[in-house]
């Protein structure tokens, strides 16, 4: 999750922010790995089959936030009563 809050931040800077307001945070699927094996036997008159397969999914973090400019005097005020 580090990466991708790093990689939102570079871009707000890119277009001139100093500052991300996070909206969101969330595992997106990027694809997914199978696999299966399997077997069968034919006898006189009967035929049976057997199969086993199992898969999982493979994640990535998305975030989602919006690009703020915060002037620096704001920054620095202090805060009034």
């Amino acid at each position: 999750m580090d990466k991708a809050i790093a990689r939102l931040k570079e871009e707000a800077a890119k277009l001139g922010a100093n500052g991300v307001l996070l909206e969101g945070v969330q595992d997106q699927q990027t694809g997914s790995i199978g696999t299966g094996v399997g077997s069968s036997s034919y006898g006189p008159g009967s035929a049976t089959g057997v199969g086993v397969g199992g898969s999982f999914g493979i994640t990535n973090k998305a975030v989602h936030g919006v690009a703020i400019f915060v002037p620096v005097e704001a920054a620095t005020a202090p805060s009034r009563p």
